[in-house]
């Protein structure tokens, strides 16, 4: 099967099953990484699980736990509310995926992931230093993380972002970052520590667009005729009204910026940082999609955040 035609089924599962019955972690994907940056006392990564996350470091995103520890991050899963001091042992602070309510169909998923002192709380604690990766995916977990993201200087569309000049063959909103077409040419995070870790091939499944503060980088750039389909969960991509269709050119999948003395990665797109295998065909989704860059792409987002780069 050519590797459209794998893209293309992953685009018809995404489409018909239902979000947490269609993509589980893929067990078998290598996470072993030859040159960790950190041999010895990394940084501490701590992976929020105490907002009704669709990703968790038992489930969809082992794979990203095991990665990160092979190369030394020390993680450890949240269970408590943000706060000072539930932050305050904390290097870098990871959240994928946070919902108002487990039930991901259900209204409550759209309501705040967070609350306001939750979100001044998590703000305070970068600009004292400390590291955030953000990772919001379309409704409704957009719409969950927009009070935080608001807080960081970050418009979250919360809508299905379809782009036909990164798509490749795989559905319009299974998007191809390379350079010249929406990558960023020379940012650390694309460059790595050297040109064995470049990122050349980015892609992303299915996400939103994001804009950011007036210094953001852009690492994930989407084309001038980028569009965000305003459409709830489970809905289809295909023949959405018109007016459902909101311009997104030129808004971007992937942010990094600096707040005070801490740093901060956005993304709106949250499979390309773990690997998973999706529907009864168990097809691969993430950093295990052959011909890609994610695995790398990951790594230097973290090495980033933690200043290795």
């Amino acid at each position: 099967m050519g590797t459209r035609s794998v893209r293309g089924l992953i685009a018809l599962v995404l489409l018909a099953a239902p979000a947490g019955a269609q993509q589980v972690a893929d067990t078998t994907f290598d996470t072993r990484v030859a040159r960790p940056a950190y041999a010895k006392d990394g940084p501490r990564l701590l992976f929020d699980e105490a907002h009704h996350e669709f990703h968790r470091t038992d489930g969809r995103y082992r794979p990203f736990a095991e990665l990160a520890r092979h190369d030394g991050y020390r993680v450890t899963a949240n269970a408590d509310t943000f706060s000072a001091s539930s932050l305050a042992n904390a290097d870098l602070l990871v959240i994928a995926n946070a919902l108002g309510d487990d039930d991901m169909g259900a209204p409550a998923a759209s309501h705040p992931a967070f609350t306001p002192a939750e979100c001044a709380a998590v703000v305070a604690w970068v600009r004292a230093g400390g590291s955030l990766l953000l990772i919001a995916d379309h409704a409704p977990m957009g719409d969950a993380a927009k009070p935080l993201g608001v807080a960081l200087g970050v418009d979250m569309r919360a809508a299905y972002t379809a782009d036909r000049h990164r798509s490749e063959g795989g559905g319009p909103t299974m998007l191809h970052y390379r350079p010249g077409q929406g990558l960023h040419d020379d940012h650390p995070i694309v460059a790595g520590r050297d040109s064995s870790e470049r990122v050349r091939h980015v892609l992303a499944f299915t996400g939103q667009s994001l804009s950011g503060p007036a210094d953001a980088v852009s690492l994930l750039t989407l084309s001038a005729d980028a569009e965000d389909l305003l459409i709830h969960l489970g809905e289809s991509t295909n023949n959405v009204p018109r007016d459902k269709h909101r311009p997104a050119g030129g808004r971007s999948q992937g942010l990094a910026f600096t707040l005070g003395r801490g740093r901060v990665v956005v993304l709106g797109e949250a499979a390309m940082l773990t690997a998973q295998v999706a529907g009864p065909q168990r097809m691969p989704m993430g950093m295990n999609v052959a011909g890609t860059d994610d695995r790398q792409f990951a790594l230097n987002v973290l090495h980033w955040l933690t200043r290795a780069l």
